[in-house]
């Protein structure tokens, strides 16, 4: 309890000291999922009870489900042309520790470099890069906690940056109630090596998160508040520019979702972010599907596949694949 008590007010100065964090960061692209089923179940889901790898890059306490030896290879196509890769690996050493280790890279592909003219200078790549460890440890029978440590790199054509960051993650389980909780303070820290002269943070987010099983049926509910360090009124805004109020602002921050097993070894699942649906509005008034997302699983042996699809883009839809195999 000693630990738990320690690591929940490290977590809880952590985000008051981020409490500032409203305006540009850099490295948004740690706001991307990773993991098919907490994309699936609206985004961020930190709470899920899962064998499954992926879910270490939103909440690296949820480790502590993962079989030892898992090893994890994703892709994930997003926005006109831009795809991300990503890995995982998962090891188990003793009966209360786990390690994970993951890597994501985001590309951007080629562009075009132009000056204030639109005369073309030829092409020019970019790209992000995350390289993390975690270290998860049973706290007790129902309580869990971990850390990760980032570094991150980005490469815009002649322009690059070097961040350092920590996730803090906690769980706890309750398996005879079906009860999950999971709270997870993302990307503290900030850059080392910046684009030009000023230092910039990264995005900074304090995340809750409430799963439960419905008793005597498939199906499992989900509850998400995000970004809970983010009140401000210029934070949130509608695409017309005009201030919210604080109850539209309140919306932004839940995301829902719900599970459901048609069997022992297959999910399915969707989820509906408020935030967003709302900020994706256009002039018709539609977000045009944005806000919802799907997916589902199968586990075959020592073999998971796992799909989620979701709109992060008016224009654009976004797939997600997850592969894992415990070796």
């Amino acid at each position: 309890m000693r630990r738990l008590l320690s690591i929940s007010i490290l977590m809880f100065v952590c985000s008051l000291s981020s409490h500032a964090q409203d305006g540009a960061t850099a490295y948004s692209f740690l706001n991307i999922p990773v993991s098919a089923h907490s994309a699936a179940l609206g985004g961020n889901n930190v709470s899920l009870i899962e064998d499954d790898v992926t879910l270490m890059f939103t909440n690296p306490a949820l480790l502590a489900n993962v079989s030892d030896n898992t090893l994890n290879l994703n892709f994930m196509s997003y926005i006109a042309g831009t795809n991300k890769l990503s890995a995982g690996y998962a090891k188990v050493l003793g009966e209360r520790t786990t390690l994970g280790f993951g890597v994501s890279y985001l590309n951007y592909g080629s562009m075009t470099k132009t000056n204030e003219n639109m005369e073309e200078f030829g092409k020019f790549s970019a790209k992000d890069i995350d390289v993390q460890g975690s270290f998860c440890y049973n706290l007790s029978e129902r309580w869990t906690g971990a850390v990760t440590a980032k570094a991150l790199f980005s490469n815009y054509g002649e322009f690059s940056s070097v961040g350092l960051g920590v996730d803090l993650g906690l769980s706890y389980y309750d398996d005879i109630r079906g009860w999950a909780v999971g709270i997870v303070a993302q990307n503290l820290g900030g850059q080392v090596k910046a684009f030009e002269e000023d230092l910039e943070s990264m995005p900074f987010n304090l995340a809750l998160g409430i799963s439960k099983d419905v008793p005597n049926s498939p199906f499992r509910l989900s509850f998400t508040l995000d970004n809970l360090t983010h009140w401000s009124k210029d934070y949130f805004y509608d695409v017309t520019g005009k201030e919210e109020s604080f109850g539209s602002r309140l919306v932004k921050h839940v995301s829902l979702g719900v599970d459901i097993f048609p069997s022992s070894n297959t999910w399915l699942a969707l989820g509906y972010s408020f935030r967003r649906s709302k900020e994706m509005k256009v002039a018709d008034d539609s977000s045009h599907w944005a806000g919802f997302s799907v997916g589902g699983g199968i586990s075959i042996k020592k073999f998971k596949l796992g799909l989620g699809y979701g709109k992060y883009h008016v224009g654009a839809s976004s797939l997600l694949v997850n592969a894992s195999f415990s070796l």
